[in-house]
């Protein structure tokens, strides 16, 4: 119902205020499992990918959002709920496979679930290495994969700000990838073709200029290379 209700008032604002340009829309199956996987710029992208998608997407987000207290706390819960999302705890090794299993129960129920392979924002506009989480989703679940390209969000809402500007969105849904050809979730060699395979799609449609390197900043000491080696960072 909050989902519902967040939908019908967003999306006429949305649409009225900032004029989207949505592209593809079709491409998107109108029932049954399915992972949309998109670049990842700014805050907003979570908000604008489930307001122009043609059905309820669902998406994890951090568990602090819906953890707060008061007033804040509900509105924080209120609006994430809204728009779909999903609290689960952040970080690596166990915690990134919590997160994954919540997203395979979600697509279990013949939903949609979106996803950022990248990991997490980019902060140059680059398209960064795709983990290949979305790759074992997809194998595990056997849902196509959507690929999004987001245009000009980080101008609508850089990094840091508080409220949108005026500017020109774009969202293109392109079409679906069976990645089922490459083998199963258990091959390392197929969820890393499969990943691949994805962040190319998402590359056709954006256009932005490839990184050729996960997203992550590099590690501090000699433990944190330790840790990230022991929990294959290509997975989160």
């Amino acid at each position: 119902m909050v989902y519902l209700l967040g939908r019908a008032v967003l999306m006429p604002i949305v649409r009225l205020v900032y004029r989207p340009k949505i592209i593809g829309r079709k491409n998107v199956p109108t029932s049954g499992r399915v992972i949309l996987a998109s670049n990842h710029l700014s805050f907003i992208d979570s908000i604008a990918i489930p307001v122009v998608a043609p059905r309820r997407v669902q998406f994890l987000a951090k568990s602090s959002y819906f953890d707060g207290t008061g007033v804040k706390g509900w509105a924080s819960r209120t609006f994430f709920t809204s728009i779909g999302a999903v609290g689960v705890r952040r970080g690596a090794g166990q915690a990134a496979q919590e997160a994954l299993d919540a997203g395979k129960r979600i697509l279990e129920t013949e939903s949609a679930f979106a996803i950022y392979p990248e990991g997490t924002r980019s902060l140059d506009g680059r398209l960064y290495k795709g983990r290949t989480g979305v790759a074992w989703l997809a194998l595990s679940t056997g849902a196509p994969v959507v690929p999004v390209g987001l245009i000009g969000t980080d101008k609508l809402m850089p990094v840091g700000s508080k409220i949108p500007r005026l500017r020109k969105v774009t969202v293109i849904f392109g079409e679906p990838i069976d990645v089922t050809v490459h083998g199963p979730a258990t091959s390392g060699k197929a969820r890393r073709l499969a990943t691949d395979d994805i962040m190319s799609a998402i590359h056709t449609l954006t256009g932005q200029e490839l990184a050729n390197a996960y997203n992550e900043a590099p590690p501090a000491d000699t433990l944190e290379k330790i840790k990230r080696a022991v929990l294959r960072p290509e997975r989160l």
